[in-house]
């Protein structure tokens, strides 16, 4: 059986198992990949975030997708979509587009790989009309992403749940209409 929902060319996209916890305790662990979020993550802290993806997935048929390398069956991440419900100076609940992956798998094209088949999930098959990508105004990396799945600069915002980090909470929406 196949294990994934949809794939591109060098990556699957599935709903999260319990085996995924070490990798992704690993990967949010890391002060690098980390590095534009108010902290790390603990083991707890990624439990609690991979049922809240298997509880946006069994609602909504999206979430941050749970990613494996195709030819090794690597677990490297997530990229996906989730109903995010902050304000953000527009339309409230919105569907984001994000990513994290291991730190050994950057500036392989895997995040701009992903996140344009995911903008081909959203479009095509669940038949959303809006999908925006947020990250702080310091994180050159994912707008660069952005850019490369042809997403517009939408705003610039105080992010609400993080309005307490002066390093952080100047945050960038970026947009994309189907």
């Amino acid at each position: 059986m196949n294990p994934y929902i949809f794939t591109s060319e060098r990556l699957g996209f599935r709903n999260w198992k319990s085996t995924d916890l070490d990798v992704m305790t690993t990967i949010n662990a890391d002060k690098d990949v980390m590095e534009h979020f108010p902290s790390t993550q603990t083991r707890k802290e990624s439990q609690s975030f991979i049922e809240r993806m298997q509880k946006q997935f069994a609602e909504n048929d999206f979430c941050y997708f749970a990613v494996d390398i195709l030819e090794t069956k690597e677990h490297i991440g997530f990229i996906g979509l989730s109903k995010q419900e902050y304000y953000a100076g527009f339309e409230t609940p919105f569907v984001d587009i994000g990513w994290r992956l291991k730190k050994s798998t950057w500036n392989n094209g895997y995040a701009t790989e992903g996140a344009k088949r995911c903008l081909e999930y959203a479009f095509e098959v669940l038949k959303i009309k809006t999908v925006y990508s947020i990250a702080t105004s310091k994180n050159d990396k994912s707008m660069r992403v952005m850019e490369k799945i042809e997403m517009k600069k939408h705003s610039v915002f105080i992010h609400p749940l993080i309005a307490d980090d002066s390093n952080l909470k100047e945050c960038v929406a970026y947009k994309i209409e189907f």
